[in-house]
């Protein structure tokens, strides 16, 4: 949260030192317009305040930059639309409903990371050894790194069930990370329909290996938060509270990625800009903080995609009941976690 205080304060700052020109009414809109043929920049003759640029670098689009041959020449900002690349956008009609499959500037890098951790598992997995070297042992530190995330958390017994769709998802989340602080590329975690997509897997992990566990009976049993049944008549409140805290664990996955990834890009792209919006005389200041945060978004990235397959794996143990941790004469579990006990009690009836 510092960071993204910090990420509000300089783009405030920006915004009163560089206001935006009065704009055309009729024109479009500056962010995502393209590079024409012509050489006509970012559409509309207008030119993007600070803020402005520093909202198009984190946000999604279909324009990709890019530099390379361009108008007849080398540029730094050559764009390429992809609604143009595809002939007027990848568009399904299903009913009424209209279905966009268009791929975006955060597609791409998401497709790019899969592409990229495919490769990288491949390649590691060609030289396998008794004896792991190079990239091989490298890629096990990291495997052996999450499965003893998911033995913390999830317990020895059950925790190798789980070790593939926690090493995934570490490393996409990791790459993706990365990708976002190479020039020219976007962070698809900075985009908060990516982590919600990324939280609903956990969560369907979650309460599969919950359903998969206590049981259907159980599952449904566990709603009423170990309330008796000689207590009934408070079902109609801690029914409604369970149910909302299923979607808890969730909500918080998802922000907590994409607030960390987008807040970092917002002050290293706000200290930049104070070079244009104040003076060309703090650059070396601004340039040496930026590069700070640069090396500090560097950890964060490895941070978030441990934070993320971390609670991951709490959040799994928490669904799970060890027969071992069962109270027959009351038919709830007692399990050790402390945050949310009441999703990890509650058994089937008839087990133990």
């Amino acid at each position: 949260m510092t960071l993204a205080t910090v990420a509000l304060v300089l783009g405030l700052a920006l915004g009163q030192h560089a206001p935006a020109p009065a704009a055309d009414p009729h024109a479009a809109p500056a962010p995502h317009g393209k590079v024409d043929a012509h050489g006509g920049g970012h559409g509309g003759g207008h030119e993007a305040s600070l803020p402005e640029t520093m909202m198009h670098h984190v946000a999604n689009g279909y324009v990709i930059e890019f530099p390379g041959i361009c108008q007849g020449g080398f540029h730094w900002n050559c764009e390429l639309d992809m609604v143009e690349a595809t002939h007027g956008g990848w568009k399904f009609h299903v009913g009424q409903a209209t279905i966009d499959m268009t791929p975006s500037k955060h597609v791409i890098m998401m497709l790019l990371s899969a592409v990229l951790v495919t490769l990288l598992l491949v390649v590691a997995a060609r030289k396998r050894s008794l004896v792991p070297t190079g990239l091989y042992n490298f890629v096990e530190l990291l495997v052996e790194f999450v499965r003893g995330i998911a033995v913390s958390n999830i317990g020895a017994k059950d925790a190798d069930r789980f070790v593939p769709y926690l090493a995934t998802a570490f490393f996409f989340i990791l790459v993706m990370n990365l990708l976002g602080l190479v020039p020219f590329m976007a962070t698809a975690t900075a985009n908060v329909s990516v982590t919600v997509a990324l939280a609903l897997f956990t969560f369907l992990v979650t309460q599969y290996a919950a359903i998969k566990s206590m049981g259907i009976g159980g599952y449904l049993a566990h709603m009423t938060g170990g309330v008796p049944k000689s207590l009934w008549w408070l079902w109609p409140i801690m029914i409604p509270v369970e149910f909302l805290g299923l979607f808890t664990k969730p909500f918080a996955l998802t922000i907590r990625l994409f607030a960390n990834m987008v807040a970092g890009h917002f002050v290293i792209l706000a200290l930049l800009g104070l070079i244009f919006a104040v003076s060309v005389w703090v650059a070396p200041v601004s340039v040496a903080l930026a590069l700070g945060i640069f090396l500090l978004e560097l950890f964060v990235a490895f941070v978030q995609a441990y934070i993320f397959t971390m609670l991951s794996a709490l959040f799994i143990g928490a669904g799970l009941v060890h027969h071992g941790d069962h109270d027959d004469d009351h038919g709830h579990a007692e399990h050790g976690e402390a945050d949310h006990a009441s999703h990890a009690a509650g058994k089937a009836p008839g087990h133990g």
